[in-house]
């Protein structure tokens, strides 16, 4: 009876320790943190041009549309490669789909297709002309974009600017709530480029049916590279 007393006492003491070192370990709440955001940005001439011809057509014979879609982009495709340069003017084909036409009565009563041709690249003089030059496809869309080296080029800049906010928001909120200073305690980053709007496809098309072969006129424009930074700093005496 006396052992099993002792071995009750040992357990309730080395529990009473435990709780005790538990309480010991329980971190103290959070005091005189700010949590902030900055961000910087920076203006850039975008200097990706990308053109997307496409065409359609209609059936009654699903086999027949499929062989009018693929020798029109064919065609295109051997005038495109005529100007293919590494950098300079990438082509690829875009989409390609067939799908059924369906009477009031739901039944199949023919067939509708399109097709994609895609030239991308820096050298806008070469796009546009060889654009210009397929006849097969006419011209549904035109976008502009950054390269990964114009936006490199730009981030660091904006990402000065974001630390320099950040760095002075922190000390004006921390003399603002009577402290001397602060220590950065966690920082995140992200950078970010907001899309540009769409080109309208029907303005687009409309300039492919007046132009005949020449060029298609284009003009980019800027993008804004954005950094942000949000974080927490520990204000101190």
């Amino acid at each position: 009876m006396l052992n099993a007393t002792k071995k009750i006492a040992a357990c309730t003491l080395v529990l009473c320790a435990t709780s005790a070192f538990s309480q010991n370990m329980t971190p103290e709440p959070l005091k005189n943190v700010a949590q902030l955001s900055a961000s910087g940005s920076v203006d850039v001439q975008q200097d990706l041009l990308s053109i997307s011809l496409t065409t359609s057509r209609d059936s009654s014979d699903a086999g027949t549309v499929q062989t009018q879609l693929k020798e029109a982009l064919e065609s295109a495709l051997t005038q495109a490669r005529l100007s293919a340069s590494p950098g300079l003017m990438e082509v690829r084909t875009g989409n390609f789909s067939l799908y059924p036409r369906y009477s009031k009565e739901g039944k199949i009563n023919g067939w509708q297709g399109s097709t994609e041709l895609v030239l991308e690249g820096k050298d806008f003089a070469r796009i546009t002309a060889a654009a210009g030059k397929i006849q097969s496809l006419s011209l549904g869309n035109v976008s502009f974009a950054l390269s990964r080296e114009q936006r490199g080029k730009v981030e660091g800049e904006a990402q000065a600017q974001a630390i320099e906010s950040f760095r002075s928001k922190a000390s004006e909120v921390s003399k603002s709530f009577g402290y001397g200073s602060y220590t950065l305690r966690e920082v995140s980053v992200n950078t970010s480029v907001p899309s540009p709007l769409p080109r309208p496809r029907m303005m687009a098309m409309s300039a492919k049916s007046d132009m005949a072969e020449a060029p298609v006129p284009v003009q980019a424009g800027k993008s804004t590279v954005v950094v942000n930074i949000s974080g927490s700093v520990q204000m101190l005496p």
